[in-house]
């Protein structure tokens, strides 16, 4: 029996993938080690680290970790220190407003 390109695709066609993970997505690598709550705040910390972000000069989504604490945007080519996990961190989110609130009240 010989069958054609097309017509094995349509015959397979409605077959899916098997679903790997339901809710441990990243974290299944670990398996059942280290327990379920540790591995929910790994899978938190895995998922931003590993996501594209806004860039902050040229606004796509674009920028990638390239190591811990160095961002590169993949469009406009800019690098910038940020956090280990993310490219903003709490901190530097106040030292920002609180720079912003100087020279607002300097200039006054």
């Amino acid at each position: 029996l010989f069958l054609s390109h097309s017509s094995l695709f349509s015959f397979y066609s409605h077959v899916t993938m098997a679903r790997r993970t339901k809710k441990v997505g990243l974290t299944g690598k670990y398996g059942t080690r280290y327990g379920a709550s540790l591995r929910k705040i790994v899978k938190k910390i895995e998922m931003t680290q590993h996501a594209t972000s806004v860039c902050s000069f040229c606004g796509k989504t674009s920028v990638k970790r390239v190591a811990v604490g160095i961002w590169s945007c993949k469009h406009c080519k800019k690098t910038v220190a940020g956090g280990a996990y993310t490219v903003g961190t709490p901190a530097a989110a106040t030292v920002r407003a609180s720079i912003r609130r100087l020279r607002e009240t300097a200039g006054l």
